[in-house]
């Protein structure tokens, strides 16, 4: 498996260049990278994600996905009632049908900047903290922005709780991040772009910890059930993940995080019929009884726009 952290030499050759210009572009704070006993050390997701981020001149989409035949196609992070909302939809609108691509909120920014999306479910947390309190954090906007450019309009979904997902029982009496760095603990974790390995990393970052030295760390499963699933079959002793995931499956949860979840919407298919019978579905007495199911969820703006800095 290949390491999570990256020498300056292994940087060197990733990018092509001279060991200088690493050093170059460390020392103007460009390049991602922590200083461990005097020398230079690189995480390899995070350095990855320079060069994405970094990328100009995208070509030009063809065209623009059209949700005129009544088809509204989702694309990012995953969520149970986000999923139950879509099947209620797709029941209430005859001749209608949303559609999802579980490729995690950063994976649906790229689909919405290629045109492959009308809908990005997105949780991505920004700089800045990752504290306890509701509505205190930013999310979203600066990664759009990034990508594409120029914002796209962003409706909430929900709040919803995060948190560590572990046995019920709680045998190796986990109460904090700091817990994780415990010797012989298993984690099962989720891939990167995603917002919930993002929230992780954030916080084993404030703890000092190193996701190298946890076992299970590179271990990557696709959904919150999946985490729950890998730790009800033994294969891992904790992960990251939703309350409600917690509820489904009688887990035992700790909670860390109240996150705002976000649809990001192309402007240009904002106002398409398809998309606003879609964001009606928001506001249907259905999708409340399906949240008052589960744990872990505020519905107090749903289907509320938003903007970078209000709330």
């Amino acid at each position: 498996m290949m390491s999570i952290l990256m020498s300056t030499r292994e940087v060197a050759d990733y990018l092509k260049v001279n060991q200088k210009m690493i050093y170059t572009l460390v020392a103007e704070k460009e390049l991602p990278a922590t200083k461990v006993t005097g020398k230079w050390l690189f995480p390899r997701h995070l350095v990855q994600q320079w060069v994405e981020n970094s990328t100009i001149n995208f070509p030009e989409p063809v065209g623009q996905v059209s949700a005129t035949k009544g088809t509204v196609v989702l694309a990012g992070s995953n969520d149970v009632l986000l999923e139950q909302t879509m099947a209620l939809y797709n029941r209430e609108y005859q001749g209608r049908m949303a559609v999802f691509a579980n490729v995690g909120s950063m994976g649906g920014i790229h689909a919405l900047r290629r045109n492959l999306c009308h809908i990005a479910p997105s949780h991505l947390l920004e700089e800045g903290g990752s504290g306890q309190e509701k509505g205190k954090m930013e999310y979203n906007f600066h990664f759009a922005w990034q990508e594409l450019k120029s914002m796209p309009v962003v409706v909430n979904f929900c709040r919803r709780r995060q948190g560590l997902l572990y046995r019920k029982d709680n045998p190796l009496g986990i109460s904090g991040i700091a817990d994780l760095g415990k010797p012989g603990l298993r984690l099962v974790n989720r891939p990167l772009g995603t917002g919930t390995r993002l929230l992780l990393d954030n916080l084993l970052q404030e703890q000092g910890l190193s996701g190298e030295k946890i076992k299970g760390y590179g271990l990557e499963v696709g959904r919150h059930l999946d985490v729950g699933l890998e730790i009800l079959a033994n294969r891992a002793d904790v992960g990251p993940g939703i309350e409600a995931i917690a509820g489904i499956l009688d887990l035992g949860f700790l909670p860390l995080h109240w996150e705002r979840f976000d649809l990001l919407i192309s402007r240009a298919m904002f106002f398409e019929r398809t998309i606003q019978h879609f964001l009606g579905i928001l506001e249907h007495q259905g999708v409340a009884e399906l949240a008052a199911g589960y744990r872990g969820y505020d519905l107090s703006l749903a289907g509320k726009m938003i903007f970078q800095g209000e709330e």
